[in-house]
């Protein structure tokens, strides 16, 4: 492997490289890109190996593949966007687009390689049924958060001292084989379950002949008919097979009662880009263990499997050996010595017991009157620009929301909400600040503020490709020099910045962008919404602040936020009235919590009223 000049019109990617003790080495994360770069045989990026050591490629000769174009950078030489940003990054020529984290970084490799090689079916496929797979963020999907985050995390947690783990099995390892043993729901399964049903009756026919001898194959614990639809999916010259009509009494079977189908790969039947991500992980994780708790691996049957199937796709076996991986050949059915117990999480990586949210009974009037005896009300500050608008008329076209997909009525309110969004950061920034737009959407809110604000650079960031690409487009029309786009899950930004502001984040966001604002010692424009999605999460607990928590249990919060979403227009007047009270309490709770970072917050309504029924607005400034 020897460095490569860039090439201008390259894309560039971003990939960490570790230093311990001089050491240099991969983490698992730049490993899995590597993996899957050999696997779809892209070579239309240009990596870059971020490093704060001199002349580190030799030292991982074998680990990166032979077709890349590969650098090394200093951490201090990053662009901009990147240095923002946890990695892996991926940089459009331009050095104005950036998509960070592991999943987002995936997909846009997987998509990337389909525009420039139509015909790689097999590369498609990783993206799975409607091409969902793995792009659901991981703060609301629990697959995800274990494929990008935990799995990875914990590996490599075990790798840094596995014999501190003897007999202790991470808990997002545990994970995974439970969730390997559960039955698989497929697109059309009742298909591929009749088909099933259709060859366990003919093996039971066969096993009860007269001349029929029960014999042991190697291959059995392979559930066939599932193994055969995964096969033929991957299959570049495959052709869909000829439709054949059932037997009588397998088509009177009913549905509930055919048979489950089983794991073939990590989401069911299909060999897709979650398999890519866990390859590399579980693999040096069975390394570890072979090496340190052979015994272990007795407790991980199905992830042995799994494990043992992947290596049954050539490119697979291509790709890993391509990437330095020996992948290992363990047999599923060796006896191990039986074990004093069995193995546990470690202990803090044990999850505690999951919430059940208990249905709604009752009003929001008994929490009400219970806050309002301790003192606690709804207290709404005064705007303190309710004349200020943005010149519309005077603006290009590309600016104003009138231009996008939407009735006259809705952009003329879209409008009033920018208003007051913009009036509020207006009074805040200053010239040389940066200015992040959070779940920026179609860029509504970014692309007004980088065109009034030519003096300060604006971020927009959102996980959705497909809108970021249509503010950026949007942007191109107008020329706008000071904007810049990130793809990417909050949590993946954690660059510098002066005020963030957001246009309706929903439940959770909120927090989210929130707390980033509070870490980046920031000041906040923030218009809330979809209340009655707020839940407990990993990060937030609610309530927040240490006043309603002393008098609200979580359900009573939880009442709170249901009906703060009562405030649509069509709602009878006195109800559109409690879901506003509510609404300032639950932001009131979030304005308190904010305060003990040393912010001064002010909760307040936008102008007019009726711009949305979402209407309020938390303002904050650092105090200290």
């Amino acid at each position: 492997m020897k460095q490569t000049e860039p090439q201008k019109d390259r894309e560039s990617l971003y990939l960490e490289v570790s230093a311990v003790n001089g050491a240099v080495s991969l983490p698992l994360h730049s490993s899995i890109v590597l993996f899957l770069l050999s696997y779809t045989e892209c070579s239309s990026f240009h990596v870059y190996l971020v490093t704060d050591q001199a002349d580190i490629l030799p030292s991982l000769s074998g680990l990166v593949p032979g077709g890349l174009a590969v650098s090394d950078v200093r951490r201090d030489e990053l662009p901009g966007l990147v240095r923002m940003c946890r990695l892996p990054a991926a940089l459009e020529p331009g050095a104005c687009f950036c998509r960070a984290g592991l999943a987002v970084v995936l997909r846009h490799i997987i998509q990337r390689t389909c525009q420039l090689m139509p015909g790689r079916r097999d590369v498609a496929s990783l993206l799975g049924f409607k091409n969902t797979c793995l792009k659901a963020c991981a703060e609301v999907s629990q697959w995800t958060r274990l494929c990008e985050l935990d799995i990875p995390s914990a590996v490599e947690e075990h790798l840094r001292s596995p014999e501190d783990q003897m007999y202790r099995l991470p808990a997002a390892i545990l994970n995974l084989e439970k969730r390997l043993g559960e039955p698989v729901k497929v697109h059309n399964d009742d298909k591929i379950r009749r088909q099933k049903l259709q060859q366990q009756k003919k093996s039971d026919s066969h096993l009860k002949g007269p001349n029929t001898e029960m014999e042991s194959h190697p291959n059995e614990s392979h559930p066939g008919v599932e193994l055969s639809a995964a096969l033929a999916k991957l299959s570049a010259d495959a052709v869909s097979a000829p439709a054949t009509r059932e037997r009588s009494d397998i088509r009177k079977v009913k549905t509930t009662d055919l048979p489950e189908l089983e794991h073939v790969f990590a989401e069911g039947l299909y060999f897709t880009l979650t398999d890519v991500v866990l390859l590399p992980c579980i693999h040096q994780y069975l390394i570890s263990l072979q090496k340190h708790t052979p015994s272990t691996l007795s407790h991980l049957p199905l992830l042995l499997r799994w494990y043992q199937r992947v290596q049954e796709l050539p490119s697979v076996l291509r790709a890993a050996k391509d990437c330095g991986m020996a992948l290992l050949s363990l047999s599923t059915a060796d006896p191990c010595p039986p074990q004093p117990e069995n193995p546990q999480p470690s202990g803090a990586e044990q999850e505690g017991p999951k919430l059940k949210q208990e249905p709604f009974i009752g009003g929001p009037r008994p929490t009400l009157t219970k806050l309002q005896e301790n003192g606690i009300d709804a207290v709404y500050s005064a705007h303190p620009c309710p004349t200020w608008t943005v010149d519309w008329e005077s603006l290009p076209a590309a600016v104003n929301p009138t231009e996008g997909k939407m009735s006259d009525a809705r952009a003329v309110r879209k409008q009033q909400q920018l208003d007051n969004l913009v009036a509020m950061v207006t009074e805040l920034a200053h010239p040389g600040h940066t200015v992040v737009d959070f779940c920026s959407g179609g860029g509504h809110v970014g692309i007004v503020l980088a065109y009034t604000l030519p003096k300060c650079q604006v971020i927009l960031i959102e996980n959705k490709e497909e809108s970021l690409v249509r503010a950026r487009d949007r942007s191109a029309q107008l020329g706008l020099t000071n904007i810049g786009f990130v793809q990417a899950n909050l949590d993946y930004f954690t660059g510098n910045f002066n005020i963030g502001v957001a246009l309706h984040a929903c439940g959770v966001a909120t927090d989210m962008v929130l707390d980033r604002c509070l870490q980046a010692r920031a000041g906040f424009v923030i218009s809330p919404c979809c209340y009655g999605f707020i839940q407990n999460t990993l990060k937030f607990n609610f309530p927040k602040s240490a006043r309603f928590t002393e008098t609200l249990s979580y359900k009573e919060h939880m009442v709170l936020c249901r009906f703060a979403d009562q405030t649509a227009v069509s709602l009878p007047p006195e109800r559109r009235l409690i879901g506003k009270r509510c609404m300032g309490l639950v932001d009131l709770d979030r304005s308190w919590a904010a305060e003990t970072h040393g912010y001064s917050v002010r909760v307040m309504t936008m102008v007019p009223e009726g711009c949305s029924p979402k209407n309020n607005m938390l303002v904050g400034i650092p105090t200290r």
